[in-house]
C-alpha cells in the first residue's frame, strides 16, 4: 500500500459517494452439529444478491493469525495501519461518549463485572446489566472513590460498559489492563508497563480496591475490571488524507470514538437499525463517505449464542435494500474481526469481503460467506487496501506517476 503522503497527493474531491457497512464481528467458525459458520447458515437473499454485483474476497485487519481488537480493526478498515496507529480502549470509549480528555488526562474502558466469594470472574460483562443500573452504579462510585492528588469521574456507557478518567500532573498511560478477559481468573493487579507508570498504577489498584468494597453486595455488578489505559492521539485526518467528507452512524461510543480519532462527522444514530437508517437519509447531501456500523453481530457471538448471531445477520440483510436506496456508487459490506459463537470471542480467522462499484469487475461468487468469498477476485487482502480500492472505484484518485 501507499504511503499517507502519495495517497494525500493522489485524492481527489468528487461527487461520487462511498458506504462501508460493518457488522462487527461478522465471522465465523462452522457449528459442529452442521458444519457451516454462522454466515453460511443465514438466509441472506439481499446480501447474495449484492455479492453477485461485486468482487469479493477475504480481508484481515491486522496481520495472519492476529486476533484483532475492534479499534485496530477499524482503523484498517479506514486505511490506518493498525500497528503503527494504536489506539486504547479507553480514549475510543470516551471520545465515543463525548466525554472531555485534556492533556495528561488518563482515559480507561471499564466493564462491570460478577466475581464469586473467592474474587473469580464468573462473568465479565455482569449479565449485560440495563444501562439504568449502570448509571445508578457510577453515581456511586463518583460520590465514593477518591484519589489522592487526583480528580476521578466515572461516566456510564451501555449495559456494563463505563470510562474513568483520571486528572491530574504525572499521569501514565502505560498501565497493563486489569481485565483478564476471561472467566474463571481474578481481577489482576495494575501492572505499571514502565518505571514512571509505578505511580499511576498505584492509583488504579485503589481506585479497583475502593469500587469493589462499594459493589460487593451489588451482585451480579460486584466488581470492575479496567483496560485500554491511554491518552489522547494524534494522527492525520481522512480529511486530510482522502480528501473526503466522512460521517460515522453507530450506536455504541466506542466506535464513533475511533471515528471521531479520524476525524469523521458522527450523525446521531438511536438505538435500531431504523434510526441509523434516518440519520443517513438525513445527512445523505452533506457527506461523501458513511460508516455504518451493526453490533448485534458481535455481541452474540459473544455471548457465545450461535442462533442468535444467525439470526442478527438476517435481521441486517433485512435492512440492507433500504440502506442502499438513497444510492451510492460504492459499496463494501465486511466486518472488523470474526467472534465465532463456537469461541465466544474475538479470533484472528479472516473476514469476508464484497466491494460493489460500476468499475469493478463482478466474479462468480452469488453468496456472501466465508466460503463462496474465499475463492473470489479481491483475494486474501490487508483491510488497509479496502480505502484505496473504494477510492478508486469512486474515481477520487488521480493516476500515480508520469
Amino acid at each position: 500500500m501507499l504511503p499517507t503522503d502519495e495517497l494525500r497527493a493522489l485524492a481527489q474531491v468528487t461527487p461520487s459517494k462511498i458506504l462501508l457497512l460493518v457488522l462487527d464481528g461478522l465471522g465465523g467458525l462452522p457449528d459442529p452439529r452442521t458444519g457451516r459458520t454462522e454466515l453460511e447458515t443465514a438466509r441472506t437473499p439481499n446480501m447474495d444478491r449484492l455479492a453477485a454485483e461485486s468482487i469479493c474476497g477475504m480481508q484481515h485487519t491486522v496481520s495472519p493469525g492476529i486476533t484483532p481488537g475492534s479499534a485496530p480493526g477499524h482503523l484498517a478498515l479506514f486505511g490506518y495501519d493498525p500497528a503503527v496507529c494504536q489506539l486504547g480502549r479507553g480514549i475510543v470509549e470516551a471520545l465515543g461518549l463525548d466525554i472531555e480528555v485534556e492533556r495528561g488526562d488518563v482515559v480507561a474502558r471499564g466493564n462491570f463485572c460478577t466475581v464469586d466469594d473467592t474474587g473469580r470472574i464468573t462473568d465479565r460483562r455482569a449479565g449485560r446489566i440495563p444501562s439504568e443500573l449502570n448509571h445508578e452504579l457510577c453515581d456511586l462510585l463518583n460520590e465514593q472513590v477518591s484519589l489522592e492528588g487526583i480528580d476521578v469521574s466515572f461516566f456510564s456507557g451501555k449495559e456494563h460498559r463505563f470510562v474513568i478518567r483520571l486528572r491530574g500532573e504525572g499521569l501514565s498511560q502505560e498501565v497493563a489492563d486489569t481485565d483478564p478477559q476471561h472467566e474463571g481468573m481474578k481481577a489482576l493487579a495494575a501492572k505499571p508497563l514502565e518505571p514512571d507508570a509505578e505511580r499511576t498504577a498505584g492509583l488504579v489498584d485503589s481506585l479497583v480496591e475502593q469500587a469493589h468494597t462499594l459493589l460487593k453486595d451489588r451482585h451480579p455488578a460486584n466488581m470492575v475490571l479496567l483496560r485500554g489505559f491511554s491518552k489522547h492521539p494524534d494522527y492525520p485526518s481522512m480529511q486530510d488524507i482522502y480528501r473526503l467528507s466522512p460521517a460515522c452512524i453507530a450506536t455504541y461510543p466506542m466506535y464513533r470514538g475511533v471515528a471521531r480519532v479520524v476525524g469523521m462527522d458522527i450523525l446521531p444514530a438511536g438505538e435500531t437499525l431504523e434510526d441509523q437508517l434516518a440519520a443517513l437519509r438525513a445527512d445523505y447531501d452533506n457527506h461523501d463517505f458513511f460508516f455504518l456500523h451493526y453490533k448485534k453481530t458481535d455481541a452474540r457471538g459473544e455471548d457465545g449464542d450461535f442462533e442468535a448471531k444467525v439470526k442478527a445477520i438476517e435481521a441486517f440483510d433485512a435492512f440492507v435494500p433500504s440502506v442502499l436506496e438513497p444510492g451510492f456508487d460504492v459499496v463494501i459490506v465486511t466486518g472488523d474481526h470474526s467472534t465465532p459463537a463456537v469461541l465466544a470471542m474475538h479470533s484472528w480467522h479472516p473476514i469476508p469481503v464484497l466491494l460493489r462499484g460500476r468499475y469493478c469487475r463482478p466474479d462468480r461468487v452469488h453468496e456472501f460467506s466465508e466460503s463462496a468469498c474465499l475463492p473470489g477476485g479481491l483475494g486474501h487482502i490487508h483491510a488497509m487496501e479496502l480505502m484505496p480500492l473504494a477510492m478508486a472505484n469512486a474515481l477520487k484518485l488521480n493516476k500515480f506517476g508520469a
